[in-house]
């Protein structure tokens, strides 16, 4: 019998939470090096990507090197009453997060809103992930809201340690897939088909 969404969340993140902050930042700079040097990604010019929080493969590195290089970094900001995200333009990390939804770093309110449909690149967490570009995230669906509704051209990433990988997760029809998805060793390409633009009707 499979496991269930909730069991496998919760037996794939207990694992996570064993790895030593040293271990953490060791395999978090390798996963890092590896999305750097992606074509797709060296090329994008606005990338929205996650704050990092507690045993998450860690973004700090990530998103500065980002600003260091000119490209527009966007982090987002959750609305809980209304399911969703918002992607606000960072600057300077250490000024412009605060603890937020559930304590996770998130941008202030006063930060510039920007169009998700300027972003090139979603730069995204989960619990789960599988070799088919299935990811479960936390139980909110807030980023799979996100990439299908308010930016569905961008390219999508998935960052996870080897550990959070198995054959096959069992996803929901609201379940969004990855274009990618990289971890301390490895780097897989899914090939997701991207919606086509509905033609104008004769």
């Amino acid at each position: 019998m499979l496991e269930t969404r909730t069991a496998l969340r919760a037996r794939i993140m207990a694992a996570r939470d064993t790895l030593s902050p040293e271990e953490r930042l060791r395999k978090s700079l390798a996963v890092t090096e590896r999305l750097l040097a992606l074509e797709e990604f060296a090329g994008a010019r606005h990338v929205f990507a996650y704050v990092s929080f507690r045993s998450e493969v860690e973004t700090p590195n990530l998103i500065a090197q980002c600003l260091d290089k000119g490209v527009t970094v966007s982090v987002p900001l959750t609305l809980p009453a209304e399911h969703r995200l918002l992607a606000h333009a960072i600057t300077d990390p250490v000024r412009d997060l605060v603890p937020g939804y559930c304590s996770i770093p998130e941008p202030l309110h006063t930060l510039p809103l920007v169009d998700p449909g300027a972003i090139e690149v979603a730069v995204t967490p989960g619990s789960v992930f599988d070799l088919h570009g299935g990811r479960l995230g936390y139980g909110g669906g807030y980023y799979d809201r996100f990439l299908h509704t308010a930016a569905p051209q961008a390219l999508r990433i998935g960052l996870a340690f080897d550990l959070q990988i198995v054959a096959t997760v069992p996803l929901e029809s609201h379940d969004e897939q990855l274009d990618y998805l990289i971890t301390e060793t490895r780097t897989f390409r899914f090939g997701r088909k991207t919606p086509c633009p509905e033609k104008p009707r004769s």
